[in-house]
């Protein structure tokens, strides 16, 4: 057992959301709170996805699909790529940090669906649990299970996940691949910021990712 599935899931928030908003404010060269980066699961692979809201709406949004890299160098890069490099959006200004808040979903591995038309793979999305990767050719998208809050029509929100991967929402081929993850998450108003009691407590029980 990893060191990473150990970790208590609120645990794994408290230490997560200090290292994002500390990734952002170390881009303007603005100090911020000394966060626990020398934890060991921080060093094991994994896949996150952070998101950046304001007054509830969508700031900005980058991740990792699948775990290639150490977790605290994968959280710092989605960190500043959230707010600088989303091409959606302006990049984020020092004025907007106050405002600003953070959400990091730690993904499970994805696993491939099998499904014998698009009516079948409709009837297995799981609304609210499944994460979504959709995938024809050189067109691919996501959705974070995140996003059946705004969309929880299975129709609708495959359609929606077709338009953002560049075809036609009524668009369905033989050829279509999709995957399904989970995601553990956290928002930054849901967790205490003091994460130094982290250093010596004791790994609670395991948590699925």
């Amino acid at each position: 057992m990893t060191k990473l599935a150990e970790s208590s899931s609120s645990d794994l928030g408290q230490v997560l959301i200090p290292i994002a908003r500390a990734a952002i404010f170390d881009a303007f060269g603005r100090p911020y709170d000394e966060t626990a980066e020398d934890l060991p699961w921080l060093q094991e692979k994994g896949a996150s996805f952070v998101t950046l809201t304001q007054n509830q709406k969508l700031r900005g949004c980058i991740g990792t699909l699948e775990a290639h890299r150490p977790l605290l160098i994968d959280v710092k890069a989605n960190a500043q790529a959230a707010a600088f490099r989303d091409p959606r959006f302006s990049p984020l200004t020092a004025a907007e940090l106050d405002y600003t808040e953070i959400e990091i979903s730690l993904l499970s591995a994805m696993q491939a669906m099998a499904f014998s038309g698009e009516r079948d793979a409709l009837a297995q999305l799981q609304p609210g649990i499944d994460g979504i990767v959709f995938e024809f050719g050189r067109y691919r998208s996501t959705f974070l299970p995140q996003v059946w809050e705004q969309l929880p029509d299975a129709d609708v929100f495959m359609a929606h996940l077709k338009h953002k991967a560049g075809l036609r929402p009524e668009f369905w081929d033989d050829e279509v691949k999709l995957y399904r993850y989970t995601v553990s998450k956290w928002k930054e108003k849901d967790i205490t910021k003091d994460v130094e009691v982290l250093k010596s407590k004791p790994h609670g029980k395991r948590t699925t990712i």
